[in-house]
């Protein structure tokens, strides 16, 4: 059983596909069941961002894996499997290991260094939890990926390298209006990245803030966030885009929505530049409003050109070593723990001889004294763990090792050992998760 990765992303697919293979939040659970319904695949989570759709799963066999999740893309996505095929990016075992890390860390982003993805990596581990599709080995890789993310940016200057896609978009638009202090701005979606968009505005002193969302309270929650910067706020409901869109200078959409949300008929005829910033996967603006006049329209496919060649800067670099050394450490526990069963299959195995061994003397000597028999017991448990502790401790520092795989292998040639002993030892141990049992 090993763990691949398989996706699509602004380093691999132009924003067109993406927005095909894009994932809405209800949307993931039916891919995530049809993911565990493939022969080849155990577990599975889904990663989809503005920029990524990618999906992790344990697997039987490469190949078949591979085939299994490509299929389910296909199907959803309603794309050829050889038009995925040509944008796909995988990766199995150390190297899927290595990748979810990087992407924690917020390495592989569009904007190098942004913090948002982390918690995107956590929504997609709690969408699959509750989906049930995390087992042992995807919750104890997911914890560890957002561990390293966050160890990424405490201890290096990653954050410096870049902001996220919301204030590379208002940058542009910053530019485009020759500034945005005092400006009226409306950010449509109250979700996460409408609450770094309103964040994002606060921090470029805008005017006013009109928050347009489907249910209101989320909105109103977002608009009470600026009372105390004493920034206008207000929140509306979807109905009244057109009448905001025309009294706004800049616009943040990201609602997530299937279809466009902000159409030729919102945007009226303009006296004053306007600049909308479309930040959904699929789109949130109708093609073509970019071209009416006095309209500028910031997207992921230009800030995907503008950012392609942004130097990643030293934090990145520090940042890629911790990876490194997390990924090298993450392995060799694993690598240490498959052999544990096999471990623990030899002292069951030492602790059955002892038994035997002990029933027979029993058999011979029906009438040794309890006491004496009792430390004829102690005595020689300690004589066979005292020979087992040197052998079972130094297997699991050699396993450890890259080139550790054999190990196990020879304590079980080596001690006459069930084959099959050590699968059973492992499938009937606890596995917890959050505290619970699994």
């Amino acid at each position: 059983m090993s763990v691949l990765a398989v996706g699509l992303s602004h380093r691999t697919a132009e924003v067109d596909l993406l927005e095909k293979v894009a994932l809405s939040a209800d949307g993931v659970p039916k891919v995530l069941a049809d993911l565990l319904q493939s022969s080849n695949v155990s577990e599975a989570l889904v990663v989809s961002t503005c920029n990524r759709v990618e999906v992790y799963a344990v697997v039987e066999a490469f190949h078949g894996g591979l085939s299994d999740v490509v299929e389910v893309l296909s199907r959803h996505s309603d794309q050829p499997v050889a038009t995925l095929y040509k944008h796909l990016y995988v990766h199995y075992a150390a190297a899927a290991v290595e990748h979810l890390f990087t992407v924690a860390s917020g390495l592989d982003s569009m904007v190098v260094g942004e913090a948002q993805i982390l918690g995107q990596v956590r929504l997609a581990y709690n969408a699959a939890k509750q989906a049930g599709t995390v087992g042992r080995v995807l919750h104890e890789l997911s914890q560890q990926a957002l561990r390293v993310g966050k160890r990424a940016h405490s201890e290096t200057e990653l954050d410096q390298a870049g902001g996220s896609v919301v204030t590379e978009a208002l940058s542009d638009a910053e530019a485009a209006l020759g500034g945005l202090a005092g400006r009226n701005a409306l950010v449509v979606g109250a979700g996460s990245m409408g609450g770094l968009a309103v964040a994002a505005l606060r921090r470029a002193e805008i005017g006013r803030v009109v928050i347009a969302n489907r249910t209101r309270a989320n909105g109103t929650r977002l608009a009470d966030s600026l009372a105390e910067y004493d920034i206008p706020a207000e929140a509306v409901g979807l109905a009244d885009l057109a009448e905001q869109i025309a009294a706004a200078d800049v616009v943040v959409s990201c609602t997530g929505a299937v279809g466009a949300v902000i159409t030729h008929g919102h945007v009226a005829q303009r006296s004053t530049p306007l600049v909308i910033c479309d930040l959904g996967l699929p789109r949130d603006v109708e093609q073509g409003v970019g071209e009416l006049p006095d309209v500028t329209v910031v997207d992921l496919e230009s800030l995907q050109r503008r950012l392609s060649d942004t130097p990643s800067g030293q934090g990145s670099l520090r940042a890629a070593r911790i990876v490194s050394q997390e990924v090298q450490a993450y392995l060799a526990a694993q690598r240490s723990a498959e052999v544990t069963p096999t471990v623990t299959a030899l002292r069951r195995r030492a602790a059955e001889v002892v038994n035997a061994e002990l029933l027979r003397l029993d058999a011979k000597l029906p009438g040794l004294d309890t006491e004496v028999r009792q430390e004829l017991a102690r005595t020689v448990n300690r004589v066979v763990d005292k020979l087992l502790h040197t052998p079972t401790v130094r297997v699991k520092q050699l396993a450890a090792n890259p080139a550790g795989a054999g190990y196990a292998d020879a304590l079980r040639e080596l001690f006459a050992l069930d084959p099959a002993a050590p699968d059973r030892i492992a499938g009937s141990e606890l596995h917890t998760v959050d505290g619970e049992r699994e």
